[in-house]
């Protein structure tokens, strides 16, 4: 019997001994998902997500695995074998300047880094910058791209460390900061800078970049 899974979303699901043996799961999502146990013999994972996923004792014998090839354990990525856990400490001193907005000094994390590239105001539906004169709108959809992206990852705000803000206008600081505090809470938000630059992609009026660990 075939279990039909194509596409289905496991993200950070316990599957702990489950049997999959035979399943089609082309394409699902099993990011950081524990598998450790389970029965994957002759499973269908071509295009699947594994990434963070943690299958110890795992078997895949007979599987085809995400890269379209058969399972062989020689040359299996050992890597994915463990689920990355992140550690994060708020690092404060009264020998710097205290934070003036929604972000800390500095943040220790450890864990398996994740570089965001800048993101401006394109909305996926009309592939086309929006809001093309109003700041906070633009942060709106700036925030948004970003939030996909780290949703993709298996990550969440809180996972964001280091973030930079680039602006057309200085002037517009408040009016983006305004919108950036929404997603973090001031006591835990990731360290940031803020920089004015002469010019940003298509022209738009802000760009924001992150890195985050999970």
């Amino acid at each position: 019997m075939v279990t039909e899974l194509e596409k289905v979303i496991f993200r950070k699901a316990c599957m702990r001994g489950i049997n999959l043996e035979r399943a089609y799961l082309r394409n699902a999502d099993l990011i950081m998902a524990n598998l450790d146990g389970a029965n994957l013999k002759k499973a269908d994972l071509t295009g699947a997500n594994l990434y963070g996923a943690s299958v110890q004792n795992t078997d895949f014998t007979g599987a085809i695995m995400p890269n379209g090839e058969k399972y062989r354990s020689e040359t299996f990525n050992q890597s994915s074998k463990k689920v990355t856990t992140m550690t994060r400490k708020i690092i404060s001193t009264e020998n710097a300047p205290r934070p003036v907005g929604p972000y800390n000094q500095a943040i220790a994390a450890s864990g398996t880094m994740l570089f965001l590239a800048g993101q401006i105001a394109i909305d996926m539906r009309l592939n086309d910058i929006v809001y093309t004169e109003d700041v906070s709108k633009q942060t709106e959809q700036v925030m948004a791209n970003i939030e996909a992206i780290l949703t993709e990852a298996g990550a969440t705000w809180s996972d964001v460390v280091k973030t930079t803000v680039y602006l057309k206008d200085m002037n517009d600081f408040a009016a983006v900061n305004a919108v950036y505090a929404k997603y973090f809470d001031s006591a835990t938000a990731p360290a940031r800078a803020c920089v004015e630059v002469s010019r940003l992609p298509k022209d738009v009026l802000v760009e924001i970049d992150c890195i985050a660990v999970i």
